[in-house]
């Protein structure tokens, strides 16, 4: 698959961009997190420990009002037309759903991944109806050409288009005072591998200083719980995880699958 190595680059063009609209300074907390890291970001995308198919990635970012800061994609096809035929072009919005979802629902003192949704968003859970409650503004994020897309000129970078999305993918970011400083959302393969993948990306920009959430105090699968770990159910139906912050194994990503562990963040649970 190829890499994308111009993701300093273009957040980087995100953050000029939003400095003339009055940009948060978690904005620019978050660009600066992205300088010098292309290589080691490029060496997440595709690597085989993080399962699913091995598919391109949209990664957005939004800071701790919702507002997108930057958004790329890394199939290499960024700034062309036909995007969508390298990459699923619907996970383009949904990177930005995660990242809004992740933000929107996590606080200085706890942290909630998309994927802690599921399970209490499910038919009869204590959340059901939670993904529809705050819908996206298709006004804004089906703006501009699709030339546009994936680039430092994206018409999503400075809007806030809401969305909520229930599964794997969406993190808040924390610095090293463990304050919100905004979300980062990652959407592209299965649902298991974009969360391993978001996983990976915050260690790298190094705001995965998480204060705790749903996952704490879960016995210990062989690594340091940070909170907002995804835990799947291999063998379970939506029964096992409904009213829970579980969800059900994603397609493609087997019970061997390495994605479990410290490196992505995801436990699996029998």
């Amino acid at each position: 698959m190829r890499k994308n190595s111009i993701l300093p680059m273009a957040m980087g063009a995100a953050a000029l961009a939003l400095a003339s609209q009055g940009a948060f300074a978690t904005c620019n907390d978050i660009t600066y997190a992205y300088n010098g890291k292309a290589a080691a970001i490029n060496a997440v995308i595709g690597a085989p420990g993080n399962g699913g198919y091995g598919l391109p990635m949209w990664v957005s970012a939004v800071d701790e009002t919702g507002k997108v800061c930057g958004i790329i994609n890394t199939s290499g096809k960024a700034g062309n037309a036909n995007i969508g035929n390298s990459s699923w072009l619907g996970s383009r919005v949904i990177s930005a759903q995660k990242a809004n979802t992740a933000n929107d629902f996590s606080l200085d003192a706890f942290s909630i991944a998309s994927a802690n949704l599921y399970g209490l968003t499910l038919d009869g859970g204590s959340l059901f109806g939670l993904q529809a409650s705050n819908p996206i503004d298709a006004s804004t994020a089906y703006l501009g050409s699709p030339e546009t897309y994936g680039t430092g000129a994206d018409p999503l970078i400075g809007k806030r288009i809401g969305g909520i999305n229930v599964f794997g993918g969406g993190l808040a970011l924390y610095n090293s005072s463990k304050v919100k400083v905004g979300a980062i959302g990652v959407s592209g393969d299965t649902s298991c591998t974009d969360h391993a993948v978001a996983w990976k990306i915050r260690a790298i920009l190094g705001l995965d200083n998480v204060p705790g959430g749903f996952v704490s105090g879960y016995p210990n699968p062989g690594f340091a719980v940070k909170g907002d770990e995804m835990v799947i159910k291999l063998s379970g139906t939506s029964t096992n995880v409904q009213n829970s912050y579980k969800q059900v194994s994603c397609a493609h990503n087997t019970i061997s699958n390495p994605t479990a562990g410290a490196a992505t963040g995801v436990i699996i649970e029998p």
